[in-house]
């Protein structure tokens, strides 16, 4: 029988802005190299890193949470310009992040 994975959490912030900076140009680069790059891409990107920031400054530091909470908020983002909706966004996120601490995705460990 499988193991549930262990959450994990992000270290506490110690500088919000800057990580919401970095996740919007990571999640920018992206987003141009998934599929041919288009204009609503830097919209997306600045959408995700806005609720990721306002998340972390709120106290947020578990990934699952901070996730859903992007995958909420871009619900209403209009992606009819888009490739993507928000529930690649909310991945993608996730797998920037993950990479970011090191995480391999594939199963969760380190």
């Amino acid at each position: 029988m499988t193991q549930p994975i262990e959450p994990i959490t992000l270290p506490p912030p110690t500088d919000p802005i800057q990580e919401g900076e970095w996740l919007k140009a990571a999640l920018h680069r992206w987003l141009d190299t998934e599929f041919p790059p288009e204009a609503v891409n830097a919209a997306i990107a600045e959408r995700a890193a806005q609720v990721f920031v306002r998340q972390r400054m709120e106290g947020e530091n578990d990934l699952g949470s901070l996730v859903i909470a992007v995958l909420t908020e871009m619900q209403a983002f209009d992606f009819s310009k888009s490739f993507y909706g928000e529930f690649a966004i909310a991945n993608a996120v996730s797998d920037l992040l993950l990479d970011s601490l090191g995480i391999d995705r594939c199963c969760g460990a380190g």
